[in-house]
């Protein structure tokens, strides 16, 4: 029906004459897909990056929002002045808020071992007293008893002694019976125990053996008690007053030795690696104390106690110096301000405390970079002493910065820089 140039004409696509002509097209599609892809990714790097040339620009504008220019008469009246930045010794500190208290181990609550009446109160408040000074007289007629008790006890044991000495010499001639001699020893034995007991209730009451030894020898019955201070100090409590009545839970006087103080501060849970290592001067850590009462002046003490464990309710950890006090400037229950200092460094990059300037969170410095040109740079700061600041990062040895007349460099920046 076809002949064969109409059988080529019209053969099927999937044939084997036809089917290199599809393949071709098919690559050619795919060519076409790549290079799209491949042009329009090249479009959109160029819209998100700036050329070179405008970057150098775009840091130049920032760089100049940065920069102050002063004509030397300029930096005169503006009290400008400029220091290099230097290695140097240092050392920080840290203050913490303390309280002076009286030494504990050197003051004492004085109280009666026995209820009495005062019949002679000698003491002043406030009074220097020595060891021995008498501050009162107390009348006891239970002290009285008790020494009556011992004259009776010591009276007892020497008349059963002599019975039972003679019982002893009767039993070897067999005049009286063994169970005779052994009451008279039993008497002798509850005598001895009586003495003991009513030695002991006078020694109580705070007799002394000397006192004791001499009441047996005189046997006059003594029923006063002489409240003496039991060393220097002074009298900071007094509650008694003539013809009162004390009872042996009151305290009648308080002695303070106020030569030298305590003074405690409770040192924050971030701060107790700072206090640990702190300055040491011959193996002692020593701190400084300022109060307000003395603005000018700096007592020193040595750290004696560093609290084993922290307060739970504040999480702050104890810390306690002991600090002589000579001319009692020093009073207790005044508020007080503890200063520990770290261990010095020898090598530190530090700048003046008043080179730095603030803005909220930033910290930065004006450095100068010729003659009239100032630059704000960030700092990176450490450690401060209150003169002298530790730069951590943001510059270099040498680096010239302005010390004085930063505030007015400041101002020239513009408020949204800042």
């Amino acid at each position: 029906m076809f002949d064969k140039e109409d059988r080529g004409r019209h053969s099927l696509p999937g044939s084997s004459m036809n089917r290199l002509p599809w393949r071709v097209t098919e690559k050619l599609y795919r060519l076409i897909a790549l290079l799209s892809l491949v042009s329009l990714a090249h479009g959109c790097d160029a819209g998100s990056k700036d050329t070179p040339a405008e970057t150098s620009e775009q840091a130049a504008k920032e760089e100049s929002l940065k920069t102050v220019n002063l004509d030397q008469k300029a930096m005169a009246e503006r009290g400008i002045t400029v220091e290099p930045v230097k290695r140097q010794p240092f050392r920080s500190h840290r203050d913490f808020p303390g309280t002076i208290e009286l030494n504990r181990r050197k003051v004492a609550n004085l109280t009666t071992l026995v209820r009495g009446r005062a019949i002679g109160v000698y003491a002043d408040l406030g009074q220097e007293v020595t060891q021995g000074t008498l501050l009162a007289t107390l009348e006891s007629r239970e002290f009285g008893d008790a020494q009556s008790a011992y004259l009776k006890a010591k009276a007892t044991l020497y008349v059963v002694t002599r019975a039972y000495e003679r019982a002893q010499a009767l039993l070897k001639e067999e005049i009286i019976s063994v169970a005779e001699g052994q009451r008279r020893e039993g008497d002798m034995v509850r005598a001895q125990a009586e003495l003991r007991e009513s030695y002991q209730h006078l020694r109580l009451m705070g007799m002394s053996d000397e006192q004791i030894k001499e009441l047996a020898q005189s046997r006059s019955i003594h029923p006063r008690i002489y409240i003496t201070a039991p060393f220097h100090g002074f009298v900071i409590a007094r509650n008694i007053v003539v013809g009162e009545v004390v009872e042996v839970t009151e305290t009648m006087f308080v002695v303070a030795d106020l030569s030298e103080v305590w003074v405690f501060a409770n040192i924050p849970e971030k701060d107790i690696s700072f206090i640990l290592n702190s300055e040491r001067t011959e193996g002692r850590q020593i701190g400084e104390v300022h109060v307000h009462a003395y603005p000018d002046e700096i007592f020193r003490g040595t750290v004696t106690y560093v609290g084993a464990v922290l307060d739970v309710a504040t999480r702050t950890m104890d810390l306690r110096l002991e600090l002589p006090n000579p001319n009692l400037k020093l009073k207790p229950d005044m508020y007080a301000t503890i200063r520990m200092y770290s261990q010095p460094t020898s090598d530190a990059l530090a700048v003046p405390e008043n080179a730095i300037q603030r803005d909220r969170e930033r910290r930065f410095v004006f450095v100068r970079i010729d003659s009239g040109t100032f630059v704000a740079r960030d700092v990176k700061l450490g450690d401060s002493n209150g003169k002298q600041v530790m730069v951590l990062d943001g510059l270099r040895e040498g680096e010239q910065v302005v010390t004085n007349g930063g505030f007015t460099l400041k101002s020239e920046l513009t408020g949204e820089e800042l």
